[in-house]
């Protein structure tokens, strides 16, 4: 293998690694900012100015604070399930294309850690593994409330995996790549190439689904901490409980780069506008996870369950046989 490739490799996945954890932290800061803004209320204001060192002392918390583990639990698997939930997130990011070639001392840099032709299923392939992490937590916290909670994750991340696929499927067959650097080229023509336009069906129904894929609200129903209790976390604490979140956090930013690089254009042509252009996209869309979250109520179990095989997939399915005639005909 080729050094200054193997050392490139190495870099770029350290950067992503310190990069995606310090914006998991600055995130929480962010959503209480902006579920503060949208309540009325001031959010975290006392540690630093405006409160921004709260991420800090919200690490140093997670660091320090006694990691308690539960007698009755199954130690090994209990102590594993945080690491699978923040890995396979952050293992996932290794096909996303973040920014455009760029040049650094005239060596020219691809900030994506693994241009695979198969990009975007080893994405979807990733986020499926992540399931186990808040299953094997749950299952193994011998506390029949983690336990309710991991049979919600299993049939949450069940069902909507099936939608996320089914609605991929037919932009797939559009660019006949699933290389999500081919997608951007595909749409590199300007924003009338954008996918969005042909497949809006498939946008919609991605985007509804990406909420569940990350747990977020109106689909919070995974860790489901508004109840009395936290769910597969409960038995959790310090930085073990801290790692879950860490994944989802992470996945939110990762989720909030996958949608514009597929349906919204990427970053274009490569230029610096079209870089900014990218960074604003995800920004936006990590923004509404966050508004959703300040207006929306979560759904009930029954009615997640029922949007999903009654609505969601007959209506990708329908998407996928239109998209294949007009392709045909």
């Amino acid at each position: 293998m080729d050094t200054a490739y193997l050392i490139e490799t190495i870099i770029k996945v350290v950067v992503i690694l310190l990069i995606f954890s310090a914006l998991a932290g600055i995130g929480t800061y962010f959503e209480r900012k902006v579920l503060a803004f949208m309540q009325r209320r001031l959010g975290p204001m006392n540690v630093g100015p405006y409160g921004l060192l709260q991420v800090a002392a919200d690490g140093i918390k997670l660091f320090t604070k006694e990691d308690i583990i539960p007698s009755n639990v199954v130690g090994p698997i209990f102590k594993i399930a945080p690491a699978i939930t923040a890995a396979t997130a952050f293992m996932a990011s290794a096909a996303i294309p973040f920014l455009p070639p760029f040049e650094i001392f005239g060596y020219e840099v691809h900030p994506i850690v693994a241009d695979v032709n198969i990009g975007i299923l080893y994405i979807l392939g990733m986020m499926a593994v992540g399931l186990y992490g808040p299953l094997l937590g749950g299952m193994a916290s011998a506390n029949k409330f983690s336990l309710i909670s991991a049979a919600r994750t299993a049939a949450v991340f069940i069902s909507y995996e099936v939608v996320t696929g089914l609605a991929l499927l037919a932009p797939i067959m559009m660019v006949g790549s699933l290389s999500l650097i081919d997608f951007n080229n595909y749409q590199a023509g300007g924003i009338s190439h954008w996918i969005i336009w042909s497949q809006p069906v498939a946008f919609v129904l991605f985007w509804i689904a990406a909420f569940a894929e990350t747990g977020r609200t109106p689909f919070h129903l995974i860790a489901n901490d508004h109840e009395i209790i936290d769910g597969f976390g409960t038995e959790y604490s310090g930085m073990r409980w801290g790692l879950f979140f860490i994944g989802e956090y992470a996945n939110m930013f990762f989720i909030s780069f996958v949608i514009p690089l597929i349906f919204l254009g990427g970053y274009g042509d490569g230029t610096l506008l079209g870089a900014l252009g990218l960074l604003g996209k995800m920004a936006f869309f990590f923004f509404f996870f966050l508004w959703t979250r300040a207006a929306w109520p979560d759904v009930r179990p029954d009615q997640l369950m029922w949007l999903c095989w009654k609505v969601l997939m007959p209506l990708a399915v329908i998407n996928v046989v239109i998209t294949g005639f007009v392709m045909m005909f």
